[in-house]
């Protein structure tokens, strides 16, 4: 895996238009885990492309009408499968974090890297969603030098009492030992 032009190769690209310029560039210093699936709780579909690309159609699905209207990004996805989707350029800052902090920082959009998992907190992640995770921080800990495994972190602990994801379903011992791999 490798990086070209602030995104990785050989990995699907669906541009989202749901980001704008970083204040520094230069200071991409925390990785942010998320997790998603639309509707709640359902997997293996192509709802999360379209919410990431303002395409969401809001009849598609009952749940929908209530955030159809987001303008989220996040800059990957890893799918169930392993597979993944880059929406928006490293170098940019993507809509992922909201309302955050992080040692005391805010806007940690401004500084971060999300990475979304598709699941949802009370459901276990897949071993290839693991090792493709794995994959993907050791690539970005080699292009961005301000990123360490010291600064890995959940939506849920830069975002405490609005957001609980990835949620107690991700291991994060188990994320740890495959970077030590």
């Amino acid at each position: 895996m490798k990086i070209n032009q602030h995104r990785l190769t050989e990995i699907t690209q669906t541009p989202s238009q749901n980001f704008d310029e970083r204040p520094d560039p230069e200071d991409i210093s925390l990785l942010v885990i998320h997790c998603i699936s639309l509707p709640p709780g359902e997997f293996g579909n192509h709802y999360i492309d379209r919410l990431f690309c303002n395409q969401l159609d809001p009849d598609d699905h009952p749940y929908f009408k209530e955030v159809y209207q987001l303008t989220v990004s996040a800059h990957l996805l890893i799918k169930r499968d392993g597979s993944c989707v880059q929406y928006v350029p490293f170098d940019k800052r993507a809509w992922h974090a909201g309302k955050s902090a992080y040692e005391g920082r805010e806007r940690c959009n401004d500084f971060s890297i999300g990475i979304e998992l598709e699941g949802a907190e009370f459901v276990d992640y897949t071993d290839r969603q693991y090792e493709r995770l794995a994959d993907v921080i050791r690539t970005l800990l080699e292009a961005y030098p301000k990123l360490s495994t010291q600064r890995i972190t959940g939506h849920s602990d830069i975002a405490p009492g609005r957001k609980t994801d990835p949620g107690a379903s991700f291991d994060w011992q188990r994320l740890l030992k495959n970077l030590a791999q």
